[in-house]
């Protein structure tokens, strides 16, 4: 990323030139939002709780290059509707299989960021077989220490304080829990989420969701516990872990051991990053995700 387009904070600036398309595509009666660029290999980017596609705007472009970048507004979020569901890894994973249907891909890569990687892991878990890689991008199938649900807590007050008060300044401090430093995070952000947000329901939706979380990672979840550990034994799909160093909620040495049990795993740790490695450090989660997914079987089983 240029040091102009850093410092300019431009979510056009970063993608003018990919070709990138925003589509409205219908999935089980559900108006769904995705943004779109490039072509090869099937890529699907999942943003995490609160989220939508934007998320990845220092992304898409690059990993374009390489790839056919299919980044959706999951159910709940964004510009897509917001079905009345219990908000469960399946009803996500339904969602975008359906997606997946409707644009005709078989099998894709599938890449997550924070809930996006607990929806990731469970897709590959569920239908392996329409997995190609995954990309786990702080999201995982584990539950956090006491002191990672107290963090997890705070954010869940901020986004209910959206509630009272849904302003510039109540969106911006939410986004600056998720990047390390408060200053990466640009205006231009703070308002393409300002303006989701204050859709007719939006946050309720939010609300619903983050309360949904919350649950799974509390082991409270009526849908069934999601987040049990030992589940990411079950991943049988070669898998990329980026972790940040600064971590909020689930820093490195507390899902270490649930990293540890998926059964062929690379890891890399992302410096200078909190919850956002991908918005705070692109260049080096783009050029680990190119190198993973374009890297030849014999000499990736071989890194």
């Amino acid at each position: 990323m240029s040091s102009e387009v850093a410092q300019a904070g431009s979510f056009w600036l970063e993608l003018v030139g990919t070709g990138l398309k925003e589509n409205f595509h219908l999935v089980s009666g559900v108006r769904t939002r995705v943004l779109e660029a490039g072509s090869g290999p099937a890529l699907l980017i999942l943003h995490g709780t609160g989220g939508h596609a934007e998320t990845y705007q220092r992304n898409i472009g690059p990993l374009s290059k390489y790839f056919r970048v299919i980044v959706p507004d999951m159910i709940g979020h964004g510009f897509t509707d917001r079905p009345d569901l219990d908000y469960t890894l399946d009803d996500f994973a339904d969602h975008l299989f359906g997606l997946l249907d409707v644009l005709g891909i078989d099998k894709a890569h599938v890449s997550g960021e924070s809930l996006g990687g607990c929806i990731a892991a469970w897709m590959t878990i569920r239908n392996p077989e329409r997995v190609d890689r995954l990309v786990l991008n702080t999201g995982i199938l584990d539950r956090p220490d006491a002191k990672g649900l107290v963090q997890l807590a705070d954010l869940e007050q901020r986004t209910k304080t959206l509630a009272e008060d849904c302003s510039l300044d109540t969106v911006r401090r939410r986004l600056q829990w998720l990047v390390l430093d408060k200053d990466t995070m640009t205006e231009e952000m703070v308002h393409i989420r300002h303006r989701i947000y204050n859709q007719p329901g939006m946050i309720d939706s939010v609300i619903r969701v983050m309360g949904a979380v919350l649950s799974m990672n509390r082991g409270l979840y009526k849908g069934g516990d999601y987040l049990a550990r030992e589940r990411m034994a079950q991943i049988s799909r070669p898998t990329l872990v980026l972790w940040s160093d600064h971590n909020p909620g689930k820093p490195y040495d507390v899902i270490k051991p649930a990293i540890d049990l998926i059964p062929d795993a690379e890891v890399h740790i992302i410096r200078d990053a909190a919850h956002w490695p991908q918005f705070e450090q692109p260049d080096a989660v783009n050029g680990l995700m190119i190198d993973f997914l374009t890297r030849p079987e014999a000499a990736r089983s071989a890194a």
